[in-house]
């Protein structure tokens, strides 16, 4: 990354109780599930995407049980799937001043959901200000739904 590069990043953290489950919940986000948390939210800023030409929600998955790298979920894509650690990461597919990625990691007794926005120049920063309090609180919700297992 360039010296002049800006990353802003989220990170929670969430007991867990059932390590088995919380990872199938992982893997079965988006699509016919949702989102566990603001599936509605979701669905609207698909709908705001589609009005400023990009792709929308584009509801779906190409396989509702099984994931692979580069696989869609809704507007988002799969950059990362490691069974054995527990690892999935996706990065966002809609039209944004910036890149837009989340990534969840299972440990023994922890969920741990990051989410991480490179911001192109200062529009970018200045989108990262004006979403960052409704984001913050539907990624918390969301990982908070999620760990419930």
């Amino acid at each position: 990354m360039d010296k002049g590069a800006y990353t802003f990043k989220e990170i929670f953290s969430y007991s867990i109780d059932n390590k088995a489950r919380v990872w199938e919940k992982v893997l079965h986000i988006g699509g016919e599930n949702g989102w566990y948390y603001g599936t509605v939210l979701w669905k609207l800023r698909g709908k705001i995407d589609k009005i400023f030409g990009g792709i929308g929600y584009r509801q779906g998955r190409k396989n509702p049980e099984a994931l692979e790298v580069g696989d869609q979920i809704d507007f988002w894509r799969i950059i990362k799937l490691d069974q054995k650690s527990k690892i999935l990461a996706l990065q966002a597919e809609m039209s944004l001043p910036g890149k837009v990625f989340i990534k969840w990691r299972i440990s023994e007794s922890k969920l741990i959901q990051e989410t991480r926005f490179l911001p192109e120049g200062i529009k970018g920063k200045a989108y990262w200000y004006m979403v960052r309090p409704l984001h913050y609180w539907i990624f918390y919700k969301m990982g908070k739904e999620i760990s419930k297992g």
